[in-house]
């Protein structure tokens, strides 16, 4: 058994998410990674890493590439070859890179979003084609009419973020398939972030990797993951594509050239007793995120005024607050001590994500606060 109940005081090093509201009483609920410590597993394996004392130009051993390949059948019966892998310091300037590397001038991709998959379109000076995603039966879902209307000759390359980034949805073999099928009609390449694809929270959804559909997709394809959701461990930036087409990965190694530097020897470290080792810790989180989800969802169904639809992954619970009736739903939450992360960056400024991926107590304490909130509103 872990202890994901043990409070890690993160306001003693320079940690990103606890530091934007330092000397002030608002506990933080935003930015996508958690509170708790990584496996024992891989904190070990980086002290041992550590002890050794040097830590120069460091080469990615065959174990590493093992530990990837056999983690990525065992949880996605995804059979991919050494030779698709290349490694990168992150998803985010992965998703750059593609979007450097693919020609066409416009990016087709979905929202509400991920604020990068806007940002990395634009940084290329490529027009962003984005589609609002629609709720269905509960979920939210492509809505490929809206996509066929949006499509332009000048767009070779659909983003795609699955499990979805802010709203959670995984999408089913169904989904995926038809969105494939619009990407082969007009020809667009796919670059797919799966960096949540470990955690999913409802036992009847399952992952699919897109380019695991079909020899087609497989080529048109870059799948980017990482452990850095899955084990907290972002800041060691540890992450990879996944590109089976030779020619995509040559160029996508080419764009990246001397400007990105591949995984640093810590991160390498980290992945490969992650990816070795950590699938028992991984199964208790999993079990113990889904029980924070449901406290989410309990404060939701107290207050009509708010609305989270069907979620199945991630530790990210995506939160409609248009009916409150305020200018900026975060500044409304963060006058009552909990700072979220402001819906507008993703696409819709009356919502506000939360990320549920700390311990049970202080998630307590940052619902019950946004009770008061709603409470003012009654």
């Amino acid at each position: 058994m872990f202890n994901f109940d043990e409070i890690v005081d993160r306001t003693k090093t320079p940690c990103e998410k606890w530091n934007k509201y330092k000397g002030t009483d608002v506990i933080p609920a935003w930015v996508a990674d958690m509170d708790f410590k990584s496996p024992p597993c891989v904190i070990e394996a980086l002290q041992q890493r550590v002890a050794e004392g040097v830590f120069g130009y460091t080469d990615i051993d065959d174990e590493t590439y093992d530990a990837i390949i056999a983690f990525l059948k065992r949880h996605y019966q995804w059979e991919i070859k050494k030779e698709w892998l290349v490694f990168t310091h992150g998803v985010v300037s992965s998703m750059n890179i593609a979007c450097l590397t693919i020609e066409g001038q416009s990016v087709m991709t979905t929202t509400p979003i991920y604020p990068h998959f806007i940002k990395a379109p634009r940084h290329a000076n490529k027009e962003v084609l984005a589609v609002r995603m629609k709720e269905e039966n509960n979920r939210w879902v492509l809505d490929f009419e809206a996509m066929e209307r949006a499509i332009k000759p000048t767009c070779s390359l659909f983003m795609l973020c699955n499990p979805y980034n802010p709203a959670g949805t995984v999408f089913t073999k169904a989904e995926l398939e038809q969105l494939g099928a619009f990407c082969l009609k007009h020809n667009l390449t796919i670059c797919s972030d799966e960096i949540h694809a470990d955690l999913l929270l409802n036992s009847s959804a399952r992952h699919i990797p897109i380019a695991s559909l079909s020899a087609d997709l497989e080529q048109k394809s870059i799948t980017l993951m990482a452990p850095s959701k899955t084990f907290n461990i972002a800041g060691l930036q540890a992450s990879f594509a996944v590109i089976p087409n030779a020619e995509l990965r040559k160029n996508f190694k080419k764009v990246m050239g001397s400007m990105v530097g591949g995984i640093n020897l810590l991160g390498i470290t980290a992945l490969k007793a992650a990816y070795l080792e950590g699938d028992a810790w991984l199964n208790e989180l999993r079990f113990y995120l889904a029980e924070n989800l449901k406290m989410v969802q309990a404060f939701v169904a107290r207050n009509p005024k708010l609305k989270l639809l069907d979620q199945e992954a991630t530790f990210l619970a995506w939160i409609d607050a248009s009916a409150l009736g305020v200018e900026s739903p975060y500044e409304f939450f963060l006058h009552y001590g909990v700072g979220l992360s402001d819906g507008e960056p993703f696409g819709d400024k009356n919502f506000v994500r939360l990320n549920f991926g700390t311990q049970k107590s202080v998630l307590e304490t940052i619902l019950n606060r946004m009770q008061k909130a709603m409470d003012s509103v009654c």
